[in-house]
């Protein structure tokens, strides 16, 4: 692994604690994590290979960032304090995190170093998988979408509280972190 990897590998999951002290929903909270990832696509997303079974491990691997995603927003709290909406990452939601960014980081290292190449390759033969930029494409895909689906949920948690708080008193639907 590049030292570019390895940085934009270690920040990615250090974004997550950042947020296990609780602190403002602003608008570092969305451009950190998704500068981080657009740096990434941009650097090693060449193409989105579409032969063989390419895109179904595309799809596959997309689905499970959704996933972690969503649950990290989840369980993530988010909850108002006067005027500012305020967010702190839970257990759960930093276990999600660190396990669906280190996994990447995981299959990385045991491909390049922990002699897992010859493996990736016969499973890529046996599944009409046809080029290392499919695999590529996959992982750098479930990351951009692990972190597209966990902010929006966060958005979207935070949007439906705020909206709870100015509805009249009478009408106020108690939205639980």
């Amino acid at each position: 692994m590049t030292t570019t990897e390895w940085i934009t590998d270690i920040a990615l999951i250090l974004v997550v604690f950042r947020q296990l002290r609780e602190g403002r929903l602003d608008l570092r909270t969305f451009l950190i994590p998704l500068g981080i990832v657009a740096f990434v696509a941009h650097t090693y997303l060449d193409s989105v290979p579409t032969a063989g079974n390419d895109l179904i491990l595309v799809a596959a691997l997309m689905a499970a960032g959704a996933v972690l995603g969503i649950a990290g927003g989840v369980y993530t709290r988010v909850r108002t304090a006067g005027e500012h909406i305020l967010i702190k990452a839970g257990a759960v939601s930093a276990i999600l995190w660190v396990l669906g960014m280190g996994a990447r980081m995981g299959f990385q290292l045991w491909t390049e170093h922990g002699g897992g190449a010859d493996d990736v390759a016969r499973f890529s033969v046996a599944h009409h998988i046809t080029s290392d930029q499919a695999w590529v494409a996959a992982f750098v895909l479930m990351a951009l979408t692990e972190v597209v689906t966990r902010l929006g949920t966060i958005f979207v948690r935070s949007r439906m509280l705020t909206a709870g708080q100015s509805a009249p008193a009478s009408n106020r639907v108690a939205v639980r972190p």
